[in-house]
């Protein structure tokens, strides 16, 4: 596969123009780092896209992984992918100079992994999981454990992954049953099995680390009970030599799309030898492992919305050279036909990707530059920006994995019958974003987790330190008169917003929990288009700043896009909350009341 699959232009805009990352090295943390620094990143990131992962995009979902004789092999190209990563300093990009990292704002290092993510999703996901699993040993690990696993799973050769679903269990921890029994030598005997385990074995490394999740012997029931140990596929000797660690891959399953990353069963200690080594406090493993997970649920939005963008640019390629049909108002038939991109139908089309995917991209932007202020502030202000990247987290995750899987079957519309072939990439962008919906938590779990938590929690803080983000961004736009009819919008969804989630909440406390998140799905998806909304407008207010000075002509035609975009998301997706608004008003309890024998004929 060739051509565009991202936008440097756009990145660019959302870094410097929106988000304003040059204002992040005022601040001691990231005073090392300057505007040329972060224009050399993103071209070298933009260079591993174009050069590393995007020839092997087709070939990994075409040759996907194998398990021969207990061992997993993957592609070749990822042993050379986790060592170019390793090398690079992009596993490390995050991390403190104290653990030879490059100590780069989020940004700036989540803005390369979403370029990552649409050149080579399956590709993206071995170095990505291993950074995050090697954070969670630095923040709550011995400096034993730091130093015997971080500094080659930053190098890249040693893989990282989350092991927490069981069979019986799935997305509801709390019954896990994965023991640890103490063992002389400060080491615990892991037994048990773990599923849907990415990246869990292959040959691309010369190890894997489990982040693994079990359960003490006595220890509490439910999730006040579980612990956090790394487990490694192959324990390191003192000698330095690497051995069995009694971790046996059953089976690796064969998926619908992400062929070329494994997912793979784990059966663990069947000879009772399977050391573990606890990571932090006994009882406090789910606390540790959500540090992982709130991180893994942007990385998938992400990357469910770098999917989209990837099937975007493929299908606005090919709609500027497919021909076909004549204008409406053309009556004669020998009359050359027409690009498809000029018919009405195909622009909506694009213009529904673009306004998601870049969309999505701003508010994952919105929860980088989140994630740095909680960096680099103290008091209050640390604390604003860590309730408002937690609020915003279930939708970051879920609003770019649900809206995804219609991008890019939008994609696959414009290439006609073509998009359904595997001659072009959009099949298998359309298969390999599906996922995304399900990984680090369902989009049900998601909507319980915004409006049974996040709105409620300190008392509606967080909720209500997002409304006044909002407003005073609707604020700012006001002075720019052709955003007017926007400004408006926008204030009207906020009234709205802050409507429907106060008499939910009183719904909440005057019924039971059961009927108040009955429909926190619907909410979540009414929360994501009024987020994204505000997200729109933060664009265009930066666009008409810079149409009001003299740009060049293609960035003039690039400011215009997205006015334009915003446009359409403002008048064709912002009034969806229409019909989502009276559902949520409404007391009828349908989904409640239906009894599962009624599903039978």
């Amino acid at each position: 596969m060739a051509g565009k699959f991202v936008s440097k232009r756009n990145c660019e805009f959302l870094l410097y123009e929106v988000f304003d990352i040059v204002s992040l090295t005022k601040h001691p943390y990231y005073r090392q780092h300057n505007k040329k620094m972060f224009d050399m990143i993103l071209d070298a990131a933009l260079k591993m896209g174009k050069d590393l992962l995007q020839p092997i995009f087709e070939e990994m979902d075409r040759k996907q992984p194998v398990l021969e004789n207990g061992k997993v092999k993957v592609h070749p190209s990822v042993r050379t992918v986790m060592k170019k990563f390793g090398e690079g300093g992009w596993i490390a990009a995050k991390f403190a100079e104290e653990f030879d990292g490059e100590q780069l704002p989020y940004l700036i290092a989540d803005c390369c992994h979403f370029i990552f993510s649409a050149a080579n999703y399956s590709a993206s996901v071995y170095p990505g999981l291993t950074s995050k699993a090697a954070r969670l040993i630095t923040s709550f690990g011995s400096q034993e454990l730091i130093d015997t696993y971080v500094p080659r799973m930053l190098n890249g050769e040693w893989q990282g992954t989350m092991a927490l679903t069981e069979p019986q269990a799935g997305s509801s921890l709390a019954d896990i049953t994965t023991t640890a029994t103490p063992a002389d030598g400060g080491y615990y005997l892991i037994q048990g099995q773990k599923i849907f385990i990415s990246a869990g074995d292959h040959d691309g490394v010369d190890n894997v680390v489990q982040l693994m999740l079990a359960k003490i012997e006595g220890a509490p029931a439910g999730v006040r009970g579980i612990s956090l140990f790394v487990v490694p596929n192959l324990r390191p000797e003192a000698n330095g030599k690497l051995v069995s660690n009694d971790i046996t891959i059953s089976q690796i399953y064969h998926k619908m799309g992400y062929k070329g990353s494994p997912i793979t069963e784990l059966s663990i200690g069947e000879k009772n030898d399977c050391r573990g080594f606890l990571v932090g406090e006994p009882n406090k493993g789910l606390s540790y492992m959500f540090q992982m997970m709130n991180g893994s649920r942007l990385s998938v939005g992400a990357a469910a919305a770098a999917i989209s963008t990837a099937a975007y640019y493929a299908a606005l390629e090919y709609a500027r050279q497919r021909p076909q049909g004549r204008n409406s108002k053309t009556k004669d038939p020998t009359t050359p036909q027409i690009p498809i991109i000029e018919h009405a139908d195909v622009k909506r089309m694009l213009l529904f990707q673009r306004s998601f995917a870049e969309g999505a991209h701003s508010l994952l932007m919105q929860c980088c530059r989140y994630a740095d202020l909680e960096i680099v502030s103290s008091g209050a202000e640390k604390e604003k920006a860590a309730l408002l990247l937690d609020l915003l987290t279930p939708v970051a995750k879920s609003y770019p994995s649900e809206m995804s899987i219609l991008s890019t079957s939008e994609a696959i519309q414009i290439f006609g019958g073509y998009g359904y072939c595997d001659d072009f990439p959009v099949e298998q962008h359309f298969r390999d974003t599906r996922i995304h919906t399900i990984h680090e938590g369902t989009t049900g779990i998601q909507g319980m987790d915004l409006l049974g938590r996040k709105v409620r929690m300190k008392e509606g803080k967080a909720f209500s330190l997002f409304v006044e983000e909002v407003r005073a961004d609707i604020q700012a736009a006001a002075p720019f008169e052709n955003l007017g009819p926007y400004v408006e919008r926008l204030q009207q969804s906020m009234d709205e917003l802050e409507t429907v989630t106060a008499q939910l909440i009183r719904q909440g406390q005057e019924a039971s929990s059961e009927v108040y998140l009955s429909d926190a799905t619907l909410y979540l998806n009414y929360f994501s288009l009024v987020a994204v909304a505000w997200q729109w407008l933060l664009q265009a207010t930066a666009a008409s700043k810079a149409l009001a000075g003299s740009p060049s002509k293609a960035d003039g035609h690039f400011y215009q896009g997205k006015l334009f975009t915003a446009r359409y998301f403002f008048h064709y997706e912002l009034p969806k909350t229409r019909g989502l608004v009276t559902r949520l008003l409404d007391s009828d309890r349908t989904t409640l009341e239906m009894q599962p024998d009624y599903f039978y004929d």
